[in-house]
C-alpha cells in the first residue's frame, strides 16, 4: 500500500511582526495562501520499526533535520505506533526559499500517516501536532488561504484570493529565517495593513489586494542579499501588478491577471535567474479523506 500526498508551497500576501514575546518567539500576523507548486510525498509502510527518508534531491536531509522525518517521529511517539514508514520526497519547491517547502512536506506526512495508520484525527488535531514541528506547519496542514497569528499556529480561514497568475523567482542563494529575524529592528519597520488585505480578499478585489501586500522582513533580507531587490525591480519593469518577497525570502513573487503577461515576466527573468515559475493560486483547503 502506498499513499500519495501533495505538499504545495505558500506565499505571504502580508507578513507583519508585532513584537517579540517572552518565550523568544515573535508575535506575527500573516496572510498566506497556497500556490500550485508542490512537492510530491509518497508514503509506504515498512515492516521494520523505522522512518526512512528517500529523495533524489541532495539538499534534502534524510534524518532528524528533515521536518517530514520529525512529523513521522511525532506521530509514532504520540500514538505509540510500532510500524515503520518510508517517505519518498520528490522536490519541486525550492529549498530555503521562503515558500514553506519543508513545513508543507511535514504537513503532508501528518495527513498521509493519518490515513496510512487509520488514526482518524481531525484537521484541528493534525494542526495541533504540526505546531510542535514548526510555525508554518499548522497552516500547511489546512492549506488554502488563512490569517496566521500567534507565532503562526493560530489559523483563521479566509476567502480564496481573486483569480490571478503568480510568477515566482528564487535567486541562487539560501536564507536563514533565524538570521533575518535577528536582524529585524521592530522600531524601524513599515507595517502592512493586514485588516485591509483581509477586506480585499473578502470583497474579491484584485486591485485592492495588490495595493495591500507587504512584508516587514523584506527590507532586512534585501539589505543582506541585493538579488532580492534586483528581482523585484525587474518584475515591476516587466509589468507585474504587485511584487513582494515571500516569507523570510529570498523568493520574490509577482501577481498578474493576464497569462500572456505572466509568461513575458517569466521570459524576462530567465536571463539571470534559474528558478522561475508561472503558477496559479490554489485557494482551497486540503481534504483529509
Amino acid at each position: 500500500m502506498r499513499l500519495l500526498e501533495k505538499a504545495p508551497a505558500k506565499i505571504n500576501l502580508a507578513l507583519d511582526v508585532l513584537y517579540k514575546r517572552p518565550d523568544e518567539y515573535h508575535e506575527v500576523e500573516m496572510v498566506m495562501t497556497t500556490v500550485d507548486l508542490s512537492d510530491r510525498i509518497e508514503l509506504s509502510p515498512l515492516r521494520e520499526d523505522e522512518i526512512r527518508i528517500v529523495s533524489e534531491n541532495r539538499f534534502v536531509p534524510n534524518d532528524q533535520r528533515n521536518l517530514a522525518y520529525q512529523a513521522a517521529q511525532l506521530v509514532k511517539n504520540t500514538y505509540q505506533i510500532r510500524e515503520g514508514v518510508e517517505i519518498f520526497i520528490e522536490k519541486q519547491i525550492p529549498v530555503a526559499a521562503g515558500l514553506a517547502g519543508g513545513s508543507s512536506d511535514a504537513a503532508a506526512v501528518l495527513r498521509g500517516l493519518n490515513r496510512l495508520w487509520d488514526l482518524e484525527l481531525t484537521a484541528e488535531q493534525l494542526a495541533e501536532l504540526g505546531t510542535q514541528i514548526g510555525s508554518d506547519v499548522a497552516f500547511c496542514v489546512y492549506g488554502g488561504t488563512a490569517l496566521a497569528t500567534g507565532r503562526g499556529e493560530q489559523i483563521r480561514e479566509l476567502p480564496t484570493p481573486p483569480p490571478c497568475w503568480v510568477v515566482l523567482a528564487k535567486p541562487s542563494i539560501g536564507v536563514s529565517t533565524q538570521a533575518i529575524y535577528q536582524n529585524l529592528n521592530l522600531n524601524d519597520v513599515q507595517h502592512p495593513d493586514t485588516q485591509k488585505m483581509i477586506q480585499a480578499l473578502e470583497d474579491g478585489d484584485y486591485n485592492e489586494m495588490c495595493a495591500r501586500i507587504g512584508n516587514v522582513l523584506e527590507p532586512v533580507t534585501s539589505q543582506l542579499h541585493a538579488e532580492v531587490g534586483q528581482i523585484k525591480n525587474h518584475m515591476k519593469e516587466f509589468g507585474a501588478d504587485a511584487v513582494l518577497m515571500s516569507g523570510s525570502g529570498p523568493t520574490v513573487f509577482g501577481l498578474v491577471q493576464q497569462e500572456s503577461r505572466a509568461h513575458r515576466i517569466y521570459n524576462g527573468l530567465r536571463g539571470f535567474c534559474e528558478e522561475v515559475y508561472v503558477i496559479r493560486m490554489l485557494g482551497n483547503r486540503h481534504a483529509l479523506d
